[in-house]
């Protein structure tokens, strides 16, 4: 397993990560990583699963401060740091996992669904990283690890404005880790391919092709990434698969790439 994060703390005091949508998948798998390498938590979701999740990584020996706020609003992800200010501690891991997606096509969608979608993945991911990204440069260490994915690379057919919020994502990650490659502060973006969590059910999905296909386990996803972010690294697609299919995506016409999307995120497309 990766080493810790080198730190200067009054011994015996364990280094406080923060995670996000840290309720189940990808998220809780982070937080598990964390607290097996000496990482006490801060955990947020907008489920009520949270509080599971942190009797689990309590039993996994960290300290866990749980709290279920909609990080698509300012107040919830205030209220997030808020928690963190209370204790008084340095971050030193933030892992920017909270997001969701919405299915079917665009016209058809409730708007303010659309809508949160947005202020999930991109306004209350990039607020979050601004409050504790400039605690983290006050103190002049941090790692930050932001949830991209490979559906940042083409046109989401179905998936019209998850695709995009995961394209500004994936962009936003690459520009912040330049800024900041002078101040002890690394930004790795962790890229996932479909991987096996609520995504889909929340997303209303599961009647599409990409919806009942075999996918990702999320443990081996937040392994790579938290790798990766230990290892400094600026970004990780999770998987062979996806990471050839990423490859193809930076050469293929965007007319062809939304084409193919469409197959298998089309409502319908996975029956028969």
């Amino acid at each position: 397993m990766a080493q810790a994060i080198p730190h200067t703390r009054a011994s015996g005091t364990r280094p406080l990560a923060v995670v996000t949508g840290a309720s189940s998948g990808i998220g809780y798998e982070l937080a598990l990583l964390l607290a097996q390498d000496g990482f006490d938590l801060v955990i947020a979701a907008d489920q009520p699963d949270i509080v599971t999740a942190s009797e689990a990584l309590s039993a996994a020996g960290a300290k866990v401060h749980s709290l279920q706020t909609d990080l698509a609003t300012t107040e919830g992800v205030d209220k997030l740091c808020a928690e963190v200010e209370r204790l008084g501690r340095p971050v030193e891991v933030l892992c920017a996992n909270a997001g969701h997606g919405l299915g079917k096509g665009f016209l058809d969608q409730d708007f303010n669904a659309a809508r949160h979608v947005v202020d999930t993945n991109v306004t209350g991911t990039i607020y979050l990283i601004h409050r504790i990204g400039n605690a983290m440069r006050r103190e002049g260490t941090g790692r930050i690890l932001i949830t991209g994915s490979i559906a940042g690379f083409m046109p989401g057919s179905f998936q019209a404005v998850y695709n995009g919020t995961k394209a500004f994502i994936d962009s936003f990650a690459w520009a912040l880790r330049n800024e900041l490659k002078d101040t002890g502060i690394t930004i790795t973006c962790l890229m996932p391919g479909p991987t096996e969590t609520e995504f889909f059910q929340r997303a209303d999905l599961m009647d599409t092709q990409v919806g009942q296909a075999e996918k990702d386990d999320p443990a081996d996803v937040a392994r790579a990434g938290y790798k990766a972010m230990m290892s400094g690294e600026g970004d990780v697609v999770a998987g062979w698969k996806n990471r050839i299919e990423s490859a193809i995506a930076n050469v293929t016409p965007a007319a062809v790439l939304a084409e193919q999307h469409r197959k298998m995120a089309e409502p319908g497309s996975g029956e028969g």
